[in-house]
This record gives structure tokens, C-alpha cells and sequence, in this order.
């Protein structure tokens, strides 16, 4: 049975249209553990595009359940975490021209700098998942750089738009998860998933925690973010 981590980056972004003080994560963090969440999660982009910096310290100062700060393989982001030292860090791929995230990390081509950010996260005691594509190669790299999960990366599976292609990727995400379970690794998954695509993904044996955020904060928009964790979090387990 998986747990259920809230992602409220989207709470920051609208925040941030406005350049205000409102809506703000912070209070978003407290209704969603109301809600059920078992852990939070918020990425420290480099261009400071939703969360700030402001946010993770205030988080993880308030925050009951596990703090997942999502950032990128650079010096100040990595930095700025070790000083905050969230419950867990991952470790995703970024580019400033994306809307969202696109694609897991590539360990496979940089195994060296990933390997020296895990250690570098590890060294502050912080849990370090990788954010991957399920790909034998980069699960593999994934293993070998020294982080204690891997994150599927459930693009692929969401975006599937005929039953047959979906299942498809199901299958290629369980043959995954099966490897990193070998590897003895955590298995986690996100991006993507929905109120109508998740039950499948959290069925994935040895499936550990999920990582959802778009789809929790638009229902929210119509039911508020409590009544909207609960319902997923129904869903998941």
C-alpha cells in the first residue's frame, strides 16, 4: 500500500503570478496533511519559478509528515538542501524553457556528478531518491550513483491515450519496478497520474510512495485541497 505524497508547487505558482503573499503553500502544506497526506512535496527550481527559498525553511519548520524537496544536480540548490535537510531529497532533471518537469534525470550520461550530489545529500543525513525514466540503463546508473529509492517517472503511462498503449506502459513500469526492488532499492513513481489513471500504478507490487501535485491542486479548485487529498488518498491505497 503506498503512501501519498502532496506536491504544492502549483499553490506557489499561482503565488507567484501575482508576485503576492497568497495563496501560500505553507497553509497549503497543514490542510493537506489534514487531508491525509503522508508527506509534502516541493521543487527548488533554480530560476525560483514557485517555490522559494522561504517556503522550504518555513516547511521545514511546520511540516509533521516527510518533507520531499525535489531539486536539480547544481551547487546552490544542493546547498540550500543540505542546510534545510528535508526527511528526502530527489534528485530530477531541469530545464528553465519547461513548463514541468520533462523526463527523468540522465545518470546514465553524468554518473560522476550524480553520484557526488547523492553523497553530498547523504553526508547532511537526507534520504535520496532519483527521479528516473524506466529505462533498464538508467535504472541501472540509478543503482550505481548510491541513492536509497528510485522515483518512476509515469509520463509515458499517463499520456497513453488508447487502453492497449496504457497497459502497455503499465507493464514496462512494473518490469521496472521489479528491477529496482531486486537492486534493493525503495520504488516510488509520479508525474502525470490522476484521479482516473492512479489505482493502477499503485497496485505495482512493492510500490512505496506516490508523488501527485497537478491533479490534486485542480480538483481543489472545486472541492478545497482537503476533501481533494482524501479522495486521492482513497485511491492509492
Amino acid at each position: 500500500m503506498p503512501t501519498l505524497g502532496v506536491n504544492i508547487d502549483h499553490v506557489a505558482t499561482v503565488r507567484q503570478a501575482r508576485m503576492t503573499n497568497e495563496p501560500d503553500p505553507i497553509w497549503a502544506a497543514t490542510l493537506a496533511e489534514l487531508g491525509g497526506a503522508d508527506g509534502i512535496t516541493l521543487h527548488l527550481r533554480e530560476d525560483r519559478r514557485h517555490i522559494q527559498e522561504r517556503d522550504l525553511h518555513l516547511l521545514s519548520q511546520t511540516v509533521a509528515v516527510k518533507l520531499n524537496l525535489e531539486l536539480a544536480c547544481s551547487k546552490d540548490v544542493l546547498a540550500i538542501a543540505c542546510e534545510a535537510r528535508p526527511y528526502q531529497a530527489t534528485l530530477v532533471p531541469e530545464r528553465r524553457e519547461e513548463v514541468t518537469t520533462e523526463g527523468g534525470l540522465d545518470v546514465a550520461a553524468q554518473p560522476e556528478r550524480v553520484k557526488d550530489a547523492v553523497a553530498q545529500l547523504q553526508d547532511a543525513g537526507i534520504v535520496v531518491s532519483l527521479f528516473l525514466d524506466p529505462d533498464s540503463a538508467q535504472i541501472e546508473a540509478g543503482v550505481n550513483a548510491g541513492a536509497s529509492a528510485i522515483e518512476l517517472h509515469t509520463g509515458a503511462y499517463a499520456s497513453a491515450s488508447a487502453k492497449f498503449s496504457a497497459e502497455a506502459e503499465r507493464e514496462t513500469l512494473e518490469r521496472m519496478a521489479r528491477e529496482i526492488h531486486s537492486a534493493g532499492l525503495i520504488l516510488h513513481a509520479g508525474h502525470g497520474l490522476t484521479y482516473r489513471n492512479v489505482q493502477p500504478v499503485a497496485d505495482i507490487p512493492h510500490m512505496c510512495e506516490l508523488n501527485i501535485g497537478h491533479s490534486i491542486i485542480s480538483r481543489a479548485i472545486m472541492v478545497g485541497l482537503e476533501q481533494a487529498v482524501r479522495d486521492m488518498k482513497r485511491l492509492v491505497t
